[in-house]
């Protein structure tokens, strides 16, 4: 059994830093056997790489403006032959582009069995304040228990199959 689960976002940023965030507090945390956290921050080519391992699955988590309220979360399954340049204007908003992270992955011919997308709506991003705002920050622990319904979730189908 391996997840990897992988905060991305610029701390220097604002609410950029919500991946970073939730990776930094779900890593304190005690996770079953096999799950890992690492903030990958904006290390996309470190990213890229560890995605190639064999990982049962990967949980992406970071700040997406998608047009929601600010502190909305929500949940996407992701597919790596399925992303088009309607995909990365969705989720390219800062200086690590997932979608181009996940095209490097599969230019490499890496494919994760499952890939999820915790995201975050900003209120704030691109700004010289450190810190997430305070609608994002109360959604990090929302987003901690969105990952571990997921973790229980993959580790239950991982062990029926």
């Amino acid at each position: 059994m391996s997840i990897l689960v992988a905060g991305i976002g610029n701390i220097f940023f604002g609410d950029d830093a919500f991946g970073c965030e939730v990776a930094r507090r779900l890593s304190s945390e005690r996770l079953p056997e096999g799950v890992r956290v690492i903030d990958y921050g904006i290390r996309s080519y470190d990213l890229a790489y560890a995605m190639l391992d064999p990982h049962d699955a990967i949980i992406l988590v970071d700040a997406v403006p998608r047009g929601e309220e600010p502190g909305t979360l929500f949940l996407l399954e992701l597919d790596l032959n399925k992303l088009d340049n309607a995909a990365i204007e969705s989720v390219n908003a800062h200086a690590m582009n997932p979608v181009a992270v996940l095209q490097l992955v599969r230019s490499f011919g890496g494919s994760p069995r499952e890939l999820y997308l915790v995201g975050c709506e900003p209120a704030v991003l691109e700004t010289n304040e450190l810190g997430l705002s305070k609608i994002v920050q109360s959604a990090v622990p929302l987003a901690l228990d969105m990952i571990r319904r997921l973790l229980e979730k993959v580790l239950h189908e991982t062990q029926n199959h």
